[in-house]
């Protein structure tokens, strides 16, 4: 059969990759994730908004020889099918042009390694100008001396400075760009902080990265506080086509245990609600974070969960990732495993806001409050007639005990609910001034065991007491009596 070779008309293919839809951020991003691959320590970016402005950035990685330098350079450099090393941060072979090609006309690529150095330079108005994919050589030193930076590469053993001039699509638009590139560039720190925050962190197995922006480091966002120890169930391994996925769920401490510091960072008060559910990483690197995958609904109550997932590149397919690495989805195998882990996780969320961070992991214990479901498919709340401060009046006259069950029938109708609800989900905290301290506990227990004529009588007492609301939570003044 007979075949016609169609190669892409270089000048409308170039434009048309520009639309690709990738923010500044996922760009800068995209950039970093070659300095990983190419195993760097620090990865410095300058951006400089004035005259012939540019964004580089740096790494102090491996470095490229020409023929690499070239292979990169090159459109669809890498078959996305193909098996790639577990650290290969890349997929299609697009990103390092499409990403930075989005931003700016002219992109250069230097490339240090064994004291040689190449560069190479994609320029758009040179492409249309020739109608050819023409890819520019700076060969003489006086070419080199003109890339940005340079001289900052001339300093390291080996690394990458890639480098982005004509930043057109930045400036469409902006009436004052020295200002508007400080505000977008401060968008770019906060989503290096958390795409990153792993290798920022120097997570175990990982390879510590520095990341500066202008001389100043970039901090790491951990959207799992996990220096608080929040994990609260343990690790769900799933295999895949033999590639292991790893689940971590996540609870956060109730609002009213975070200081000041830890709400910003996990994006004040507001961004709580819109940062729970799943964070998808690729090799450790943040692919998407705060979505249920229409899982359950974000609401209120689950707004303290998230749920880390750890996918190894071998599954990229499984898990549609684009070339933007904005977007994954996960594959039925993985939607059917993860959607008990949701409930789980939804409803230890839900016990953590309610009650502030206390946890009732333990069925035994005896409750002043009980929760039951209603006809209707609700829940009502009764205070326990089981519980031994109210059983202590079965003794009590006829009349007493009439009245101790009309006052706790009046405390059960009563309870502003609507209102207990609106406060609990608000990201205030209770200041209640009847809650009991330890000095009360002790005082309250011992009140109760005087009242026991005997030692026998005393101890049985004290036991069922240790056992039930509130002293149950503090056992060791209940350890003080049993002495």
């Amino acid at each position: 059969m007979k075949t016609v070779s169609l190669p892409p008309h270089a000048p409308t293919l170039i434009e048309s990759t520009r639309a690709i839809g990738y923010t500044l951020e996922a760009a800068v991003a995209d950039i970093i994730d070659n300095s990983i691959t190419a195993l760097a320590s620090c990865v410095d970016l300058f951006f400089f908004p004035i005259n012939d402005s540019y964004i580089a950035i740096l790494d102090n990685g491996n470095g490229m020889h020409s023929t690499q330098l070239e292979t990169a350079m090159r459109y669809g450099s890498q078959n996305p099918n193909d098996n790639r090393d577990a650290n290969d941060l890349g997929r299609f072979g697009l990103g390092l042009k499409t990403a930075s090609l989005s931003q700016c006309r002219t992109l250069t690529v230097v490339s240090k390694q064994e004291s040689r150095v190449e560069a190479r330079r994609w320029d758009i108005d040179h492409v249309t100008e020739t109608e050819e994919w023409s890819l520019l050589v700076l060969e003489t030193e006086e070419e080199m001396s003109t890339v940005p930076r340079i001289e900052e590469l001339n300093k390291l053993q080996s690394g990458t400075l890639v480098v982005w001039q004509n930043l057109d699509r930045l400036k469409v638009g902006e009436v004052n760009f020295d200002r508007s590139m400080s505000k977008k560039m401060s968008d770019v720190r906060d989503h290096l902080s958390l795409v990153f925050h792993r290798y920022i962190s120097g997570e175990a197995g990982l390879k510590k990265l520095r990341i500066n922006m202008n001389a100043l480091p970039v901090e790491p966002a951990d959207p799992f506080l996990t220096k608080r120890n929040t994990q609260v169930m343990a690790d769900e391994v799933l295999y895949i086509e033999d590639a292991k996925v790893v689940v971590r769920p996540f609870i956060l401490p109730h609002v009213s245990a975070l200081s000041s510091d830890e709400i910003d960072a996990l994006g004040g008060k507001e961004g709580l609600r819109k940062s729970q559910g799943f964070y998808i990483y690729r090799n450790k690197r943040l692919l998407l974070g705060g979505t249920w995958f229409r899982m359950m609904r974000q609401g209120e109550l689950s707004k303290l969960a998230r749920i880390q997932v750890d996918i190894p590149n071998e599954l990229d397919g499984l898990w549609t990732l684009d070339i933007k690495k904005s977007t994954a989805v996960p594959p039925e195998v993985v939607r059917n495993n993860l959607e008990s882990i949701v409930e789980r996780l939804a409803e230890r969320s839900k016990q953590t806001w309610t009650f502030r961070g206390k946890k009732e992991t333990n069925d035994s214990v005896v409750h002043v409050w009980q929760r039951f479901k209603g006809k209707q498919g609700g829940f009502y709340y009764n205070i326990n007639r089981d519980h031994p401060m109210v059983e202590m009046f079965l003794d009590a006259p006829a009349q007493v005990r009439r009245n101790l069950e009309t006052l706790l029938k009046a405390i059960e109708s009563q309870l502003p609910l609507n209102q207990l609800y609106i406060d609990l989900n608000s990201d205030k905290p209770i200041e209640n001034d009847t809650e009991t301290t330890a000095n009360d506990i002790e005082a309250t227990l011992k009140l109760l065991l005087d009242q026991m004529p005997t030692a026998v009588m005393r101890m049985e007492l004290l036991e069922r007491l240790s056992v039930s609301d509130p002293f149950v939570d503090y056992p060791h003044i209940v350890v003080k009596f049993r002495k």
